[in-house]
């Protein structure tokens, strides 16, 4: 995990998961929130397709907001924001 100043990501933490393939996306992306504080944003980036459907099921159980969920050129990106913020 890191903290990026690049592409509109100021203050939020980003993951990079490309290349990873189911389960670990959703697996990874529950373990980044769970070190985060209430409110902190964190932006997961992958590959897998499976993800579009993992990653918003993971967030329905955590009840952590999803606020952006855009696929560009083969990576899709999550920006989710921590419940309680």
């Amino acid at each position: 995990m890191k903290d990026s100043t690049e592409n509109g990501t100021a203050g939020a933490t980003v993951i990079d998961l490309r290349g990873l393939k189911c389960p670990l996306p959703a697996l990874r992306t529950r373990k980044a929130l769970s070190r985060l504080q209430p409110g902190a944003v964190l932006i997961v980036e992958c590959t897998d397709p499976l993800s579009a459907i993992d990653i918003p099921n993971l967030l329905r159980e955590t009840g952590d907001l999803l606020e952006e969920n855009v696929h560009r050129h083969g990576v899709l990106m999550f920006r989710i924001r921590k419940r309680g913020g």
